[in-house]
Formats: C-alpha cells, structure tokens, sequence
C-alpha cells in the first residue's frame, strides 16, 4: 500500500533549462517566541499535492502522453484533472496555460515508516507565457543553480527540497547509490547522501532503522592531513539492520569502497547488529564512536580496533567533510554528524520520524542534556535533519522546536501530577500517560524518571514530594504495569 502525490515539472518557454519552483509553506507557527525565534529558511521545490483516487471512473479530460504505456503506475486509476488544477491554482495558473503534458517519472518512496510510503507521479508541460506572475511566491530554476544551493550550501541560506533532487538531478550524478542492489529501495536527498531503511529490532511504532551512507566519487588528495580524525573513500552510519537482512548489508558493503569508515551514534542494538558483518567483509574498515558506546557493544559485535571521537572531530570522506557532534541525551554517549557541504545533519536517536524519542535511562541518557542538546542542534541552523527511524525532516528548527514544547509540556503534566498526589512512578505513568497505549508505558516510564530528575534539579518539585520513596517505587513498576486493567483504572 502507498499513498500517491503529483508533482509537476513546468519548462520556461523562454529558457529550455529552466523549470519553476514553489516557496513551499512552512509548518505553522508554535505562537510563543521562545521557538517562533527560530525560523527555518525558505524552502524551494516542484508544486505538488495529494493525487486521490477516482471515485466514480469518470475519464479524466487531462491528457497526458506517455501514461498509457507505463507499467509502474495507472493515472487512470486517479483523479489527476482534480490533482493539476490543485497544483496549477497554487502557482495562480489554469490548465489553458500550460500546453502538451507529458509523463516524466514514477518515483517509489522507501519504506521509511510508520505510515505508508508517498509515491510520486512526475508530469512535464510547457508553459506558454513565462512572465507569469506569481507575487514572490515563484521563481525559475536550472538543474545546475539547483545544484550550488544544495551543495555549496551557507547556513540560513534558501533551499532546494526532495522532489527536485528526485525527478531532476539524481540521474544525473554519480552516485554511491548507483553501485547499490538494485532490489534495494533507497531516498538520495540531498544528493551524495543514501537513505536506506533496514528492517531491525527497534521500538514501535517504527520497523526500520536508516543505514545512511556516503561515497562521493571525488577520491580526496589530502590524505596526510592530520585534522581530521579519519580518512576514508566512503563511510556509513549505524549499520543496525536484523540478522534476517545480514545478506543484503553484505551486498551493499561489497558494492562500496575498502576504504570505510563506519560511524555509530550511540550502542543499541538496532543500530549496530550489523557491525559483524562489517568487520567479516571489510576488516579494514575503521570504526568511529564514543567510549562509552564501545564498552556497552559486545565483542561479539565488534572485536577489532576503534577511533574513539567525543565531538568537534573532522572525517574527509572523498572530497567531503564531516564533523563529528557530541550529542548526549538519548544516552550519555550519543553523538551526531553534520554533513558541512549539505549542511544536513544525522541526529541518531535525538529525534525520530513520528512522535518523541524516548530516553535510555539505564545508559546515562539525561533530561537536562537532551535540552541542550536541542539547542545546540538550533544554533548549527541545520538544512535538513535525518533521524536513524523515519523520514528526513525538512523543517529542522520547527522540529527541534515541536521537541523543545512537548518536553516542556510534558514536564508540567508530571509536576501537576506530583502537586496532585502522585508519588510513586506507576501513579505519574498512569496520570500522565492515561490515553496512551499501556505497551508504551515502560518506555514512558524512562522519559518520566528523567523528568522528575530535571524537577529535582531545579527545585520545582513540592516540599512534600520524595524522592527517596519515588526511587523506591521503581521496582515495582513492571508488576504493577502488567497487572493494571485499563478499562477499570484498578490494580
């Protein structure tokens, strides 16, 4: 299953190289200036919108060449005149302005997970009138003027979204991702860097955790150079896949490199059970992580050497540069990368596709940090954030933001809790978490225990609160967890 968008490809009549984007429109505002301060810059891509079914199997009177022969995808299935008009009204256009439409591309979206994949249908046509106005909200682009923002990129700068890469400029590069199985189903954006989710043991409501890869062609003469920590032909990050899938990572590492460099955000499970194929099919790739992250992989996992990396640490990767980001919170050792030439940046497990992350309580993981690290994440003013569970995020600020709100919001129902009488973790649970699903209690409880700890911290929590008791109540969590009835709120 897989829900579909039409994106469309509008050639300037006056320049054949040209085509014309979208300021696209930003997630809405949070209405506090604590995090409507931080402002994501624009962001430029094809119009497109949501391509829905037909419903009465009425002939569409769009006629577009070339559909009728693909074998990926039937638009008479779809409401496409409905779709166009959409798009086209958003540019201040009609069908009448545009002249013969044509079938471009069929894109299939991997499975990021957790809702269904977005595929998208590419149609071209040629506007007739290039001096359209569009009042700012327009403005005609090539592949090339495409390619410098995306990759020559200055932070805050304007920026060119996924749809542009997808249909116009990946099949034009050369790229890592050209070397991959072809059964592989894989994201390039921005472009040098390969999103492949892996299926793996991670938590609902995800299935899936991203092997982020980076193989630029260009080979770097400035080995020699001690700035950075590590020099490699390509690198990978958080290779985490199940043992079911081992076969296909060793595909994927037969198609890249010797040189590599593997990257790991922080220890568990379901983002280093691959590292053993790694070292059996490559056992001169060098290993990056923190300390701490290496005393908690097993040597099962990983036996040989490593190079341990603590933040502001450098990798040359081909002609590109990387810089290693300490990033705890999620864990003591969590660490990030920032990919300096997209200005992208791989946050591990700081944020996630869809919901929150929860907090490793039992591996340092730390209210207090996890809030400066946000920040520190807002401060890098990043173009695109690529969590290891889930879909790149285009919105990197708003997203930081939305986390920033939540915790915070989150925090004041624990304590409005505790005023009212909770005193035990089991009663804060219940309280706070009382219409989520109970299977999702004991990871609530990690993030629940970091939060009383931040109140604590801060003095915030009631006279009469203790925490000597509330500690004391931990063990009996579980039991009580398992034996709670939701629909009768008794034990």
């Amino acid at each position: 299953m897989a829900t579909h968008n039409l994106a469309v490809i509008l050639k300037n009549p006056s320049n054949d190289a040209e085509f014309l984007l979208l300021k696209q429109t930003p997630p809405p505002k949070f209405s506090e200036d604590q995090y409507d301060s931080y402002v994501d810059s624009d962001l430029w891509d094809l119009p497109s919108t949501l391509l829905n079914l037909q419903h009465d199997h009425s002939h569409s009177g769009i006629v577009i060449q070339g559909a009728q022969s693909s074998h990926n995808i039937d638009l008479t299935k779809f409401d496409v005149q409905l779709a166009l008009t959409g798009v086209l009204e958003k540019l201040g256009l009609t069908v009448n302005d545009v002249g013969e439409w044509s079938l471009f591309k069929y894109v299939e979206e991997a499975e990021f997970g957790p809702e269904f994949p977005v595929n998208t249908v590419f149609i071209m046509g040629n506007l007739l009138d290039g001096n359209q106005n569009c009042q700012g909200l327009c403005k005609w682009m090539s592949t090339e003027s495409c390619l410098t923002w995306l990759l020559e990129v200055k932070p805050c700068s304007d920026r060119v979204g996924p749809l542009v890469v997808f249909a116009l400029i990946n099949d034009s590069l050369q790229s890592a991702a050209r070397t991959l199985p072809p059964t592989l189903r894989y994201q390039e954006y921005p472009p040098g860097v390969v999103i492949l989710p892996m299926r793996s043991k991670t938590r609902k409501p995800f299935l899936t955790t991203n092997l982020v890869i980076f193989a630029p062609k260009q080979v770097s003469d400035t080995v020699g150079d001690c700035s950075f920590v590590a020099h490699g032909d390509a690198l990978i990050v958080d290779p985490g896949c199940r043992h079911e899938y081992h076969e296909e990572l060793k595909q994927i590492i037969a198609c890249l490199p010797e040189k590599l460099i593997v990257f790991v955000t922080h220890h568990h499970l379901d983002h280093v059970e691959g590292l053993s194929i790694i070292q059996k099919c490559n056992p001169n790739a060098t290993l990056l992580a923190h300390e701490n992250t290496m005393r908690r992989i097993g040597k099962g996992d990983w036996s040989l050497g490593y190079t341990s990396v603590s933040g502001e640490e450098d990798i040359l990767v081909g002609g590109h540069r990387l810089t290693v980001i300490f990033a705890p919170g999620h864990t003591d050792s969590h660490m990030a990368l920032l990919d300096v030439s997209t200005n992208s940046l791989i946050v591990g497990d700081h944020c996630v596709g869809q919901g929150s992350a929860a907090l490793d309580i039992t591996s340092g993981g730390n209210m207090t940090e996890y809030f400066q690290t946000s920040y520190k994440f807002l401060e890098l003013s990043p173009h695109t954030l690529i969590p290891m569970h889930g879909r790149v995020n285009l919105w990197p600020k708003n997203m930081l933001c939305g986390y920033l709100k939540n915790r915070r919001s989150r925090e004041e129902s624990i304590l409005k809790a505790i005023e009212n009488g909770a005193e035990t973790l089991f009663d804060i649970v219940a309280n706070v978490y009382s219409g989520v699903d109970r299977s999702l209690w004991t990871a609530a409880a990690s993030n629940v225990r970091l939060h009383v700890d931040h109140l604590d911290q801060q003095k915030k929590l009631p006279k009469g609160f203790s925490m000597e008791n509330f500690i004391g109540s931990l063990v009996a969590f579980e039991s009580l967890v398992v034996a709670f009835e939701p629909n009768s709120g008794k034990l």
